[in-house]
């Protein structure tokens, strides 16, 4: 009986190697199957929904080779099979910028039909790498583009909002553009004012904002938004307290829309930020809002009505008795040298009344400088 269970052992042994071997392969397989056999199964499946290599009707996932991959410069994978099966007239070869209108007119149309947010992403990113040149930026005017890109700011994804937001930056930076953009400056400072603080959303749009700020044929539809820019450089961070205060800049440049800004509510705590612990890119742009409305003569009727008008930016800023002009005197001796020199220009205009001195003219014209972007 001993002899017999001892002859046993070594065959449950060689029964549990087997085992073991069999199971090994089995694992190994399967794991080959699910990197070879799955991905090309997903292959197959994503070939109904997106843009691409998959099937020969155009469908699937952007080829390499395509427009869409080649401008957005994005790291796609296909089949090796489907790299040299699919081969397209409308490849790009070096840029965005060699794009043609039959080019951007297929991703205009695109656009319109895609049915999911990553892939309206990849479409929004390529039509505005193409809108950074001036010849596309007419071309998509042309073809009816600016509705089309513009819709989406109402897209329910915010990182489609975010690319609508880039494509539209880059079209504004042409004049003829600018007509059509207009009519999206209510929708923008909603997204402003509903976005997260310091958010991307708010980034792009002060972008926006800022380029079509820097004529002053569009800045009249922004100066009602005083307040709400004003209670961003207060909350936000260096980066949004800079775009934020480029379009202020550029609204304060304007002598016709004076008016309306020194109306504005303010937030007292913006004086705190005339300091020396502030960016001095934050602090300069600072100097030179104020700079701007202390260019701003009132009549002495006009500067005793403000004098009424509780918490406005006439009150904040510019009043005999603000806090700001004691400020100013201390960033006197600030260690950079052009925030010292706007400071020297902000103290010289301390007074309201009385007119300017003929030496001040150049700087007053340096202190409106527009910002772009």
């Amino acid at each position: 009986m001993s002899d017999g269970g001892s002859s046993m052992t070594p065959r449950i042994g060689s029964m549990k190697t087997l085992l073991g071997i069999v199971a090994g392969a089995g694992a190994s397989y399967g794991i080959y199957k699910l990197i070879s056999g799955g991905s090309w199964r997903r292959y197959k499946r994503s070939g109904d929904n997106s843009e691409g290599c998959a099937s020969r009707g155009g469908q699937g996932n952007p080829r390499p080779e395509s427009l869409l991959a080649k401008v957005s410069r994005l790291d796609l994978v296909c089949p090796p099979t489907e790299r040299t099966e699919h081969a397209s007239d409308d490849i790009v070869a070096n840029s965005a910028g060699n794009l043609e209108p039959r080019h951007l007119k297929a991703l205009l149309t695109r656009l319109q039909t895609s049915a999911n947010a990553p892939e309206r992403c990849r479409l929004l990113l390529t039509l505005g790498n193409a809108a950074a040149f001036t010849v596309n930026q007419n071309v998509i005017r042309e073809c009816e583009g600016i509705p089309i890109v513009g819709g989406f700011l109402s897209d329910p994804a915010s990182e489609v909002k975010v690319q609508t937001l880039n494509a539209l930056n880059n079209l504004c930076m042409n004049i003829q553009n600018q007509e059509q953009l207009k009519v999206y400056v209510p929708q923008v400072l909603e997204l402003i004012e509903m976005s997260p603080v310091n958010s991307d959303l708010q980034s792009g749009a002060l972008r926006l904002l800022t380029n079509l700020s820097v004529t002053d044929k569009h800045q009249h539809l922004l100066k009602g938004s005083v307040t709400l820019l004003l209670s961003l450089v207060v909350v936000g961070d260096a980066a949004l307290q800079v775009q934020t205060l480029k379009v202020l800049v550029n609204l304060s440049s304007n002598p016709d829309i004076m008016d309306d800004i020194v109306q504005a509510q303010a937030p007292a705590s913006v004086v705190l930020l005339f300091d020396a612990q502030t960016a001095p890119a934050v602090l300069l742009r600072l100097l030179t809002f104020a700079g701007n409305l202390k260019a701003w003569r009132p009549s002495a009727q006009a500067a005793d009505e403000l004098r009424r008008k509780r918490d406005c930016l006439f009150r904040v800023m510019l009043d005999d008795e603000s806090e700001l002009h004691g400020r100013l005197v201390k960033l006197l001796s600030h260690p950079d040298r052009e925030i010292q020199v706007q400071c020297r220009l902000g103290c010289e205009g301390l007074t309201l009344e009385g007119t300017e001195e003929p030496s001040q003219e150049s700087s007053l014209k340096q202190m409106r400088a527009l910002e772009l972007r």
